[in-house]
């Protein structure tokens, strides 16, 4: 069965555990609960031993989990059997593995399988196998229209209240880092003392755990969020960034654009395109976004051209203000209707 970690974390707390447990997926908070969950249930269940097995490279040995599965339980009656592989991938001998102990999974054993990425080109015969006799559970990315929900549920579980402008303070300041916002909902609790929370409480008792980051940068720019795209270039820039610092990641992101925009010019199979860019499934929508707000190639060219411009400026070999020129263009590829701002 297919469950989000929220649900298999409710599941848990009712005490039944499955044979294995696959809990994948780019949010690391999500997974790290999900996987304690099943941990807290197999310590309830009096499972008290526990091997853990770290997938994370080619040379693991797959036939040593194999082993495992058919050794016999030295402290308990059973045991929990933890994977690593950060990867979500476990090549054609640990596929076999996994798929053989599902097949016949050992009575003594509850394995669980830990990944930090997953797409759909991640879900082969073994993670199906996976599905008809335990649990998977992809923890995607929450959203930026999502977080204000996900906020207001962490706080119900908290036993907390806010009014509606207080969680939204709360998602702005933490810029979609959940572990920052679990952390700061964990903070209220203690300091909250059961009043309902408006935005001037909340405002005070919070810190700024935005990420100011150059990758949520670009992801920002790219899927169209212009007010974010200001805001964390303003962060980056109090945080001592140099706009030199900045630009090759900005550059790389938009000459890949660029690259995605004549191929689809001329009709090409984009998803394909994506692929062969090194942009999985999980990563495509903010690019399909920037690509249908300019869906000219050349455009694209311009931006390109806008940015080595801007490279100079911040490497003193041109005139202007870089973080300037920097927000006039983040601003014109977030917003078609900002473009304009690049003859400026």
């Amino acid at each position: 069965m297919e469950l989000t970690p929220e649900r298999l974390i409710a599941q848990c707390a009712d005490g039944a555990l499955q044979p294995v447990y696959l809990i994948a997926g780019p949010e690391l908070l999500r997974v790290i609960e999900a996987a304690d969950a099943v941990r807290a249930a197999a310590r309830a269940q009096g499972i008290g031993e526990r091997e853990v097995f770290d997938a994370d490279g080619r040379d693991f040995d797959w036939d040593a989990l194999d082993s495992a599965f058919n050794a016999p339980s030295l402290f308990s009656a059973r045991r929990l059997v933890e994977v690593r592989l950060p990867s979500g991938k476990p090549g054609k001998d640990g596929a076999e593995v996994i798929s053989r102990f599902c097949a016949n999974p050992a009575p003594d054993v509850v394995l669980l399988i830990t990944a930090g990425e997953w797409s759909k080109s991640h879900q082969g015969k073994w993670a199906e196998a996976i599905s008809r006799i335990g649990v998977l559970s992809v923890a995607w990315a929450v959203k930026p229209h999502e977080l204000v929900g996900w906020i207001e549920a962490r706080l119900r579980s908290r036993g907390l209240r806010a009014e509606r402008d207080a969680v939204a303070g709360l998602a702005e300041r933490v810029e979609g880092n959940l572990l920052a916002a679990a952390q700061e909902i964990d903070k209220l609790a203690l300091l909250s003392q059961g009043a309902t929370l408006d935005a001037q409480t909340m405002q005070s008792l919070v810190a700024d755990a935005a990420r100011y980051d150059v990758f949520r940068l670009v992801d920002a720019m790219l899927a169209g969020q212009a007010a974010a795209v200001s805001r964390m270039l303003a962060g980056l820039r109090a945080e001592g960034d140099v706009v030199a610092g900045l630009m090759p990641m900005i550059v790389r992101e938009l000459l890949r654009t660029a690259a995605l925009a004549r191929a689809q010019a001329r009709g090409a199979n984009m998803a394909a395109e994506m692929k062969s860019q090194g942009i999985w499934d999980s990563k495509q929508a903010p690019f399909k976004r920037a690509l249908a707000r300019h869906a000219d190639a050349a455009r694209w060219e311009r931006f390109v051209v806008q940015a080595s411009r801007i490279d100079r400026i911040a490497k003193g070999r041109g005139d202007g203000d870089a973080w300037v020129a920097l927000e006039r263009l983040l601003l014109a590829v977030a917003e078609a209707r900002a473009v304009g701002l690049l003859a400026a």
